[in-house]
């Protein structure tokens, strides 16, 4: 008999809406799930393929600087932060590496908040130096965010050690 075994892992594709359906079901049923982040985003914060995120069931009032995942009117998933949140009870969100706010996003659209990030096997939680920064500072210079990505690339390219620990 061989002692090389040769081992075949079955792959199985899923369909996204399905697959982000199921999750949806899950955290209404009261359950926290993780989920590898897809997009640039919510970059430089939660960074695309390589960042988790613990989503759990909303169970406090929603506040600006908040991360949710919510269902647009078109029936995609996104996962943004909070940048208002209006008189009406409708809420501005706005991606981390974006300028343009989504408009009146309904409670009702969205069904988790981010109760942590996983980057490099690292659990990030709110009072982190990280998530006070992104919530409470980024999401209060939505205009200069495009010169800033750049300078925080910048950085990253040359090795900066700093804004590689921290950013």
């Amino acid at each position: 008999m061989d002692s090389s075994i040769e081992r075949r892992e079955s792959v199985r594709t899923v369909d996204n809406q399905a697959y982000l359906g199921m999750l949806k079901d899950l955290i209404l049923d009261g359950k926290e799930v993780s989920l590898t982040v897809s997009g640039n985003s919510m970059s430089p914060f939660i960074v695309h393929q390589r960042d988790s995120v613990l989503l759990a069931p909303v169970v406090r009032p929603l506040r600006k600087g908040d991360i949710v995942f919510y269902q647009r009117c078109n029936a995609a998933y996104v996962l943004h932060r909070i940048c208002r949140v209006n008189a009406d009870g409708t809420y501005d969100i706005v991606g981390d590496a974006q300028v343009e706010i989504e408009k009146r996003v309904t409670r009702g659209q969205i069904f988790a908040a981010v109760a942590m990030v996983r980057r490099k096997g690292r659990d990030i939680r709110p009072g982190n130096f990280r998530w006070f920064f992104f919530a409470r500072v980024w999401i209060r210079i939505i205009p200069l965010r495009p010169f800033l990505m750049r300078v925080l690339t910048a950085a990253k390219a040359a090795k900066c050690g700093w804004f590689s620990e921290n950013f």
